[in-house]
């Protein structure tokens, strides 16, 4: 062959391979173009089948450029709502979604077969509600029968990548209080995943993660690298991790399981394993706080962590699943800030269940926690089931110093000195109700004690704690604890306990006490947030008896003597909803007595100054079971009972996710009112003045009476009050029977009772009698009347029984409209506007129902006699003979019916019983 003959040669190949490249470029940009129409319907078509969500986007294109060599359909600015109740809300946006479509089902095939995803810039938003209802359930679920039919028509979704870029996750699930938020998440996953189950390898990078639970951080700020493989079972929904090595910032974990979503929850089966670690790198996966605390501290040992998670989470059934931890620690090692007295030996094992993830079934069984400082030692085993009445082993000794403890540990704003030296062990069961306690032997001592935090200047010294437990049976009888001494010194103060208590079935007390507490400093010493009183007590008491004695009125056998004075204490009570304030007062205790001397005390906007005596305080404060008993004289400038009525408070809050924080919307507080509550184990007296009294918009002056509370009800005998003037005495009493209702029963009589001022100043009135509304003059009253309050404390109309009379002394009716419908129907003007004088209604009430029983009167010449019904709510049926002048004898019978505002009269004597309203319940 001749040099040119070659040269020929090799011109026609490159010129030859020059147009195929020129073919096959040309063909990369035209095809899209030719194929675009009929993929853009089908990725259409598809969504509206298998799509149970709105999908929007601005614009589509396709391209072989944008995943070279794919042939990619691109959709910008996506945006997919959720699936219901989250219709309107977005599930996923994304700044680029891109389709990977196979070439050779475009060409020749009559399906467009999708087999790659592409995600840049997304925002995958989780969210499910407290009924466990999610947003995630957009793909259309359908029979293989419905598949099969459509399959020769449909867009086929058979991917092998899955790649999703710089993208952020947030999970919110009301249902378990569990949120995640994942920032700069990359992932590449590849697999058949045209199958109905195949493995998806996969390879993921977080550059944030945060995990909060009921809004505690527990991962913050995390990195996360992960090798995955998972099994996928796509007509289940269901995700088998077969091979999952994670990496959370120095932390290595192995991650096993099976995840299946349910129709309305999830079946999980969690395996969670880090064996062999460091202990240092085991906290660089804690949260942040322990972040800055781990750069300054030497941290060294071996680590095994096992967490499993195992059942199924149906919120909607309270179907919850069984979490275990398992967590070792060997020859451990922690200095922090290069300190002195560094831990060492530091080994533990402990192993805790929670079966359904119930508080109540909760198993923590520590096998080992020990450690060494210097010569110095911890030791302690211990076993805990349950926490209504848990089940205890506990074996702790311990010969410490508490400050090269917290110097070791770095323990934050504390100051903590002091050597405790204890020896201790308790087995069994710890039940109040039952009256059980463990088998318990050992002692606690803590000498030359000194306490000092951030939040006050000055320290608690000189703490002193000597003391004893011993119980071998495992019952109260047989508990015996020893205090002495126990003593702290605070602002120079001394306050001294010695205490010797035994026989917890039956107290037997021997307590001495001396010294004064400023209460308010010394709770700022622990927090912050101060009391709002500067509240101090000081004590010089004796006591010593028996619990039995004081309830069985031994008083000879007690040895209770001494006095407590206290100052601006506040008392916080379940039956009061605000807070009871001691000014001042002096207790001096004389046996079973404690006696009050001139105490001033406030509770809202009430005043009191109260002298008297409680009785049995020792056993009502020691026991349930206890009755206080007691008698006082009560003076007050001023009472609002309202401020008594218990409350019920009620919040909702909703936490709502963003792009870099996890936020929560203020709290709305529902205040519910409610009845008030006597306690039931009060057995108090009280003779009580008060100048004015708030109770229920009445307004009531120079109150006085005798109360008693017993039982839960409370007596009122000869009370006297004055209401607008006119003077009223009352017996009444008062039981609630829960927070929202309760049961009273009263006699009232009132004299020479202002008509017109009563419906212009008392409510109830308006409500009760509307027709006096243009009324003048005076009346008396003598009624019994009993019912049922709301948790308002208003009267239940249906279940009020009473009986009494109304005298009428001199009283004017103008413009009452039955009086000028009666005058309309028998055309006499002298009847609009009746003066009555000297006249007894006798009523009497029940279902609803006022029953009037026959009263006669005269006025201007007329002679009515009247009887018959009317409902509290304003019904009429009205009887009435209209005595004619000059001396009744020919009368005109007349029905009044309709309503108050609407009467309607008739001639005649028949008419058709009021419809009772009975009262529901008991």
């Amino acid at each position: 062959m001749t040099k040119g003959n070659l040269k020929s040669i090799l011109y026609r190949i490159v010129k030859y391979i020059g147009i195929v490249l020129v073919v096959i470029l040309a063909l990369l940009f035209i095809t899209p173009y030719v194929f675009s129409d009929k993929i853009k319907e089908e990725i259409k078509k598809t969504a509206n089948k298998k799509l149970n969500a709105e999908l929007n986007y601005s614009d589509a294109n396709i391209s072989f450029f944008h995943h070279f060599p794919s042939l990619t359909l691109t959709l910008n600015d996506l945006k997919l709502n959720g699936s219901a109740p989250f219709e309107k809300e977005n599930f996923v946006t994304a700044k680029e979604v891109s389709f990977g479509i196979n070439i050779s089902s475009l060409i020749f095939g009559k399906t467009v077969s999708i087999d790659q995803i592409y995600l840049s810039d997304s925002f995958i938003n989780v969210k499910v509600n407290k009924n466990g209802e999610a947003n995630y359930n957009v793909y259309k679920s359908s029979s293989v029968e419905a598949e099969k039919a459509t399959d020769s028509s449909d867009t086929s979704l058979k991917l092998e990548k899955i790649e999703i870029l710089n993208s952020k996750i947030i999970y919110d699930d009301k249902s378990t209080n569990v949120h995640l938020d994942v920032f700069g998440f990359n992932y590449s996953g590849k697999g058949d995943l045209s199958k109905d189950i195949f493995d998806l390898y996969s390879k993921a990078k977080i550059e944030k993660l945060n995990i909060l639970y009921e809004n505690e951080p527990y991962l913050m700020n995390k990195k996360v690298d992960a090798d995955l493989i998972t099994k996928v079972n796509v007509n289940s929904l269901s995700f088998f991790f077969e091979q999952n090595n994670l990496k959370i910032n120095q932390l290595i974990v192995d991650f096993k399981g099976k995840f299946d979503f349910l129709k309305d929850g999830y079946n999980i089966d969690f395996v969670i394993k880090s064996n062999n670690s460091q202990l240092h790198d085991v906290f660089t996966a804690f949260p942040p706080k322990f972040i800055t605390w781990l750069s300054k501290t030497d941290l060294k040992g071996n680590t095994n962590l096992l967490l499993t998670l195992k059942g199924k989470y149906i919120a909607s059934q309270n179907i919850a699943p069984d979490l275990n931890l398992d967590l070792k620690i060997n020859d451990g090692y922690v200095n922090y800030n290069k300190s002195s007295f560094p831990i060492s030996n530091l080994n533990l094992d402990i192993n805790t269940k929670l079966p359904s993830l119930n508080p109540d079934l909760l198993i923590v069984d520590g096998k080992n926690l020990a450690l060494n400082i210097n010569k110095d030692y911890l030791k302690s085993k211990f076993y805990v089931k349950g926490v209504d009445t848990p089940d205890l082993n506990i074996d702790l000794s311990s010969q410490i110093d508490l400050e090269k403890l917290t110097q070791a540990f770095g323990i934050p704003d504390i100051e903590l000195k002091g050597n405790l030296i204890g020896d201790i062990k308790a087995k069994g069961i710890f039940d109040l109700k039952n009256k059980l306690f463990p088998v318990t032997s050992g002692t606690i001592n803590f000498k030359n004690g000194y306490l000092k935090t951030k939040y006050y200047p000055n320290p608690i010294t000189d703490i002193t704690i000597v003391s004893e437990i011993k119980n071998q049976k495992g019952t109260f009888d047989d508990l015996k604890v020893k205090l002495s001494p126990a003593q702290i010194t605070f602002e120079g103060k001394p306050f001294y306990i010695d205490a010797d208590l035994y026989n917890f079935d039956d107290l037997t007390y021997d307590v001495k006490a001396k010294g004064e507490l400023d209460i308010s400093k010394i709770y700022r010493v622990f927090s912050q947030k101060g009391l709002d009183l500067d509240g101090s007590i000081k004590a010089d008491l004796v006591l010593k008896g028996k619990q039995s004695d004081a309830e069985k009125g031994n008083y000879s056998k007690l040895h209770n003597k001494g006095t407590l004075e206290i100052k601006n204490i506040g008392i916080v009570s379940e039956y009061l909803p605000k807070k009871f304030i001691i000014k001042e007062g002096i207790f001096k205790i004389n046996q079973d007595k404690m006696f009050f001397k001139n105490f001033l005390s406030t509770y809202g906007q009430s005043d009191f100054k109260m002298n008297g005596y409680l009785q049995n305080v020792i056993n009502f404060a020691t026991t349930k079971t206890g009755v206080l008993k007691g008698s006082f004289v009560i003076n007050s400038r001023y009472i609002n009972a309202d401020e008594f009525m218990s409350t019920t408070t009620t919040q909702t809050n909703s936490t709502t996710a963003t792009s870099s924080t996890n936020s929560e919307t203020p709290k709305t507080e529902v205040v519910q009112t409610g009845v008030i509550i006597i306690p039931k184990n009060f057995n108090l007296q009280f003779q009580a003045n008060a100048q004015k009294v708030n109770f229920n918009k009445l307004a009531l002056n120079n109150a006085k009476g005798n109360l008693k509370m017993n039982k839960g009800i409370l007596t009122m005998q000869n009370t006297g009050f004055n209401l607008i003037g006119c003077e009223v005495t009352m017996d009444a009493t008062y039981q609630a029977l829960t927070m929202k209702k309760a049961l009273f029963d009263y006699t009232i009589k009132a004299t020479d009772f202002d008509v017109k001022k009563a419906y212009n100043e008392i409510e109830i009135f308006r409500k009760m009698a509307s027709a006096a509304e243009k009324a003048q003059g005076t009346v008396s009253l003598d009624y019994k009347l009993k019912g049922r309050l709301n948790a308002n404390m208003e009267p239940v109309y249906p279940s009020l029984v009473g009986e009494g009379v109304v005298s009428v002394k001199d009283i004017k009716l103008y413009g009452m409209k039955m009086f000028n419908a009666v005058s309309k129907t028998t055309s006499h003007e002298g009847i609009k506007n009746p003066e009555i004088s000297k006249v007894d209604i006798k009523s009497s009430i029940k279902n609803n129902i006022i029953t009037l029983e026959r009263f006669k009167f005269k006025f201007a010449g007329f002679r009515p006699r009247i009887e018959g019904t009317t409902s509290l709510d304003g019904k009429l049926n009205i009887k009435m003979r209209l005595g004619l002048p000059p001396l009744g004898i020919l009368g005109v019978p007349l029905i009044i019916t309709g309503n108050k505002d609407n009467p309607k009269i008739k001639i005649g004597r028949k008419s058709d019983d009021l419809e009772e309203t009975q009262d529901t319940e008991d």
